[in-house]
């Protein structure tokens, strides 16, 4: 072969290289090689031209459109930067309106895309930029979205549109009143874990099973399908003893005492707690004050092995996730359904290896549970999906009329549970007599005491200092034991007059909690001074307000004033 035979050959080779990258540049390369080269104005390719020549020409035009392509990213790819912004578990991804991307892929405001960074892919949620917060070519990442693919600033994030979640069809079927089979659940739950329901998704199906559109069959199933999304530790003993409260009473923070009884007693007490949903303050958020609750499944365990109890956050520990993701949503909408209540804390039961639990159920005008209905209804529900699920269940009915303890907020709450267990003179005695009952409950379902002997063992057992013993040993083995923190800003609301303290309102306390800054600041709070049934005098201290800025002290102390809202008074003379 000559040398212009051999030219020819190559050429075609590289031609037909060239081509096939043409095809995936929309065309380009098939449209340039169809114009037939240098055109006699015809619109024809000269037949004069010689066809090596057009061969080597093509070649030459498709060589500089891949070198110049190497220079350059794909038209759906845009280089990633964090954007630093805090969109919670959500991930959100933001570009800009002009975006070719956008427009060639009829993205809009709020459109879930995919995005695949360095051969990891997320779901997301996309938000529209108009302006100059982003160049030209990037795309934001939120914290969020930056957490889960951990990619490096300017690193190509491919888009594309996510495939349809099938589980969507089963969550239209609820909100229009049929029930969800186990399959429908599981499969729910799994795209909920799986991040490919929004926020918008989540509340659909939050509120589709709330009130009492959840039968005890499909409460079952959900719980179930909870503990299956996560993973699920089993222990080398029995029983397994856990304690739960239903909440909506301010300040019962019982868990951290009963946990230190029962564990000092010998008895195995894994507890995973949640962080505030609805309240000022969650037995994870008040723990934290005090040791670190964010361990892993293995950091949990070890700390069991040693000490036989531990307190930790159960989002850290991966033990049903699916709950976590849904208490976000439900914090937002200010709704905890019975039913999904009841998956909640059963889920998180049985991840955690349970096989013992008692449920703390306080019952008051102003509590979570209202009246004795309520409790009635809410008590049969769950022992009717522990039976169904395997677990061994005591509900506890306590007064939930009043705050339990001085202190409402993480930190507040904190020093209320060290002045129990160090048998202070100030230590709240509502406090300490609510924790003895429950871990009394635990004492006797788990065969350290005779029924109706458990409470007296467990008050011994603070008495003698066993408990606080066993209670600095967890807090030493999950990583050192805290002092809680103290809020920069409090005020002091006193009585104008003589009065008597005769009630409270929970849910109004709980409310001045949180426009100070609980539980999102630890050292935010309101400090009780006042005990219901007591009359004050004039002067006297009735709470104390604890804030980390002054914006939330001025916002809770304009609450608190307006007429003593939080306290049921009777004026004496």
């Amino acid at each position: 072969m000559n040398a212009r035979g051999c030219a020819f050959y190559f050429g075609v080779r590289r031609l037909a290289a060239a081509l096939s990258f043409g095809r995936g540049m929309g065309g380009v390369a098939s449209r340039v090689f169809q114009s037939g080269g240098p055109s006699t104005g015809s619109g024809q390719a000269s037949l004069r031209t010689p066809k090596f020549a057009i061969a080597s020409y093509h070649a030459r035009v498709l060589e500089d459109i891949e070198a110049s392509a190497n220079h350059r990213f794909a038209p759906d790819q845009l280089r990633v930067r964090r954007l630093g912004i805090d969109t919670h578990q959500e991930p959100v991804v933001y570009m800009r309106a002009d975006c070719s991307i956008c427009r060639s892929e009829g993205f809009g405001a709020q459109s879930r895309v995919y995005l695949k960074i360095n051969g990891h892919g997320i779901i997301a949620t996309l938000n529209i930029v108009h302006g100059e917060l982003i160049a030209a070519g990037e795309v934001g990442l939120s914290e969020a979205a930056w957490r889960l693919l951990s990619p490096r600033e300017g690193d190509l994030a491919q888009f594309s549109h996510p495939a349809p979640v099938a589980s969507m069809s089963a969550l239209r079927a609820k909100i229009y009143g049929h029930a969800l089979s186990a399959p429908d659940l599981n499969a729910i739950i799994r795209d909920v874990v799986d991040g490919r329901y929004a926020d918008v998704h989540l509340a659909a199906f939050i509120t589709a099973c709330s009130g009492d559109h959840l039968s005890v069959a499909e409460t079952i199933d959900l719980t179930r399908a909870m503990v299956s999304a996560g993973r699920q530790l089993s222990w080398p003993r029995s029983p397994i003893l856990d304690k739960h409260s239903v909440g909506g009473l301010p300040g019962n923070r019982t868990t951290p005492l009963v946990v230190a009884i029962v564990a000092a007693n010998g008895l195995c007490m894994p507890k995973t707690s949640s962080r505030a949903i609805t309240s000022p303050a969650g037995t994870a958020d008040t723990m934290e004050t005090l040791a670190p609750v964010a361990l892993s499944l293995e950091q949990m365990r070890s700390v069991v092995e040693r000490e036989g109890g531990c307190i930790i956050w159960g989002g850290a520990a991966d033990l049903s996730p699916a709950d976590d993701i849904l208490i976000r949503v439900e914090r937002a909408l200010d709704i905890d359904s019975e039913g999904q209540l009841v998956a909640s804390v059963l889920s998180k039961k049985l991840a955690a290896g349970s096989t013992h639990v008692v449920i703390d159920m306080p019952v008051g005008p102003t509590a979570k549970v209202r009246s004795a209905e309520a409790a009635s209804r809410l008590s049969a529900i769950l022992e009717a999906v522990a039976s169904g699920v395997g677990l061994t269940l005591r509900v506890a009915l306590s007064d939930g009329t009043h705050p339990v303890g001085r202190g409402i907020g993480p930190a507040l709450e904190a020093s209320d549970v060290l002045a129990v267990l160090q048998c202070r003179g100030d230590a709240p005695e509502d406090l300490e007599a609510r924790a003895c009952v429950l871990a009394g409950h635990l004492l006797e379902i788990g065969g350290k005491a005779k029924t109706g002997e458990g409470e007296q063992l467990a008050r011994s057992t603070l008495q003698d200092g066993r408990a606080w013993k066993k209670f600095q040993a967890i807090c030493e083995a999950q990583g050192g034991m805290r002092t809680p923190p103290m809020a920069p800003h409090t005020h002091t609301i006193v009585s104008s007059r003589r009065r008597l303290i005769a009630g409270a309102d929970n849910r109004k306390l709980a409310r001045i909690a949180k426009l100070a800054g609980a539980p999102q600041a630890h050292a935010a709070g309101i400090m009780l001074h006042v005990k219901m049934g007591q009359t004050v005098e004039v002067g006297q201290p009735l709470v104390t307000i604890h804030a980390q800025t002054p914006g939330e002290l001025a916002y809770a102390l304009e609450y608190a004033r307006s007429n003593h809202v939080f306290m049921t008074v009777e004026e004496q003379e």
